[in-house]
């Protein structure tokens, strides 16, 4: 017997498979759950309100944010990051602008000075170049020399501001201390008292002369430089040094032949020869001759002594003549009139004639007198002096002659015809 077709309802088996749709699909379950895995359990009876509400489905799974990004204290972390970045950036920027400031050429157009006073600071001495116009801006200066480690390392003085220093180089000449040196030069044979008048009188020293004047002779003569401010009693003082030195130390190596008592008759004597030569070659050979006269017991007979003797200090004006009455005047210092030696210098003698009275030539001349070349005509005997005398008042008597017929000559010229 046929069986009958797997499509026939009549008679078929609920079991029987449905070749419907999905094969091998299992009918559903009336109140499952569509979606719901098949567990093989019955599932739960619901309620009909249950049983009409749709499911919801099943929600996707949410986005978690990470904690740290949640944090607020990490936010105002990452806030003061970008700032300290951004501020760094900056602060590099202002450097090196202002470095490049620090390093151009200033706005000076010729050279100046500037004075920086003892214990000025870095602000005076900033404030004060912006003011002169030395620099285009104080705190730029300043910050520059701090960043260079000299705030505290500027030197007093006067100093030469180049034209187009820039401030770099302003700070370095006066880290330095290349200051302006001023000379104050004291020549041989000045006394002190016209030395204290050159001392008052120089523009760049500042203070007041000392009222005690140290002893004739006992100044140096030589060059002093200084910077612009210095007081005069230190200029004062250091030349007395260097003249007390200078003679102990030439005084130790004289020749013990010498007839010189102390250190007062060898500044004395080497003042006189200071007095009646200026040139450097005679010297020794004049201080021969005076030391030969001392030995001798014979008068020193210098003119210088004469004048000295009247007019001190001061000094004779230079149109005034020696007269024979001068020569008469019995002044202690008058070695026409006196024995040996005056009591005291008569000048500031310098090194030249100290070293010449300390080792003076060997020689056996005794007189000495001009020869109208501005040396002097030596002689060993009285007659060869006479004669060298003679010579030279006919050297005077011809230059009197020609300046008067040249005066004459001038006036004939300006009167008219």
């Amino acid at each position: 017997m046929r069986e009958p077709p797997p499509f026939a309802i009549r008679g078929c088996d609920v079991s029987d498979k449905i070749k419907f749709g999905r094969g091998g699909r299992k009918p559903a379950v009336p109140g499952a759950d569509p979606v719901a895995p098949d567990t093989g359990e019955r599932p739960i009876p619901r309620s009909p309100a249950q049983a009409l509400r749709p499911d919801g489905g099943v929600e996707p799974p949410k986005r978690r944010r990470a904690r740290a990004a949640r944090s607020q204290v990490v936010i105002f972390a990452n806030f003061l990051f970008t700032l300290l970045i951004l501020s760094m950036v900056a602060l590099g920027g202002a450097m090196y602008l202002g470095k490049l400031r620090f390093e151009q050429a200033g706005p000076l157009t010729a050279s100046s000075t500037y004075m920086v006073r003892p214990g000025a600071t870095l602000i005076q001495i900033a404030n004060g170049l912006e003011r002169r116009g030395m620099i285009t801006n104080a705190r730029i200066f300043e910050l520059g020399a701090r960043t260079y480690g000299n705030q505290d390392a500027f030197k007093a003085g006067e100093f030469e501001i180049t034209a187009g220093a820039s401030m770099k180089d302003i700070m370095e000449t006066m880290v330095q201390g290349v200051a302006i040196l001023h000379p104050l030069t004291i020549v041989e044979g000045t006394t002190v008292v016209q030395a204290f008048q050159r001392i008052a009188e120089n523009e760049f020293l500042a203070g007041d002369m000392p009222s005690d004047v140290p002893p004739e002779g006992m100044l140096i003569a030589d060059t002093q430089k200084f910077t612009r401010g210095t007081e005069r009693s230190d200029i004062i003082a250091r030349m007395i040094d260097q003249q007390e030195r200078l003679i102990a130390q030439i005084w130790e190596k004289r020749d013990p032949d010498v007839p010189l008592n102390d250190m007062n008759e060898f500044v004395t004597l080497a003042s006189i020869v200071e007095k009646e030569t200026a040139l450097a070659e005679e010297r020794p050979r004049v201080a021969g001759v005076f030391v030969n006269r001392l030995e001798r017991g014979m008068r020193l007979q210098s003119d210088p002594t004469i004048i000295y003797g009247i007019f001190g200090g001061e000094g004779k004006p230079a149109d005034r003549p020696i007269y024979q009455s001068d020569i008469d005047n019995p002044t202690p210092y008058n070695t026409y009139q006196i024995d040996g030696l005056p009591p005291g210098p008569i000048a500031i003698p310098g090194r030249a004639s100290l070293e010449a009275v300390a080792n003076p030539a060997q020689t056996d001349e005794l007189f000495f007198v001009a020869d109208g070349t501005g040396g002097h005509a030596f002689a060993r005997t009285l007659d060869e002096h006479n004669a060298n005398v003679r010579r030279w008042r006919q050297i005077e008597a011809e230059r009197e002659a020609a300046r008067e017929a040249a005066e004459q000559a001038a006036e004939g010229e300006a009167t008219p015809n």
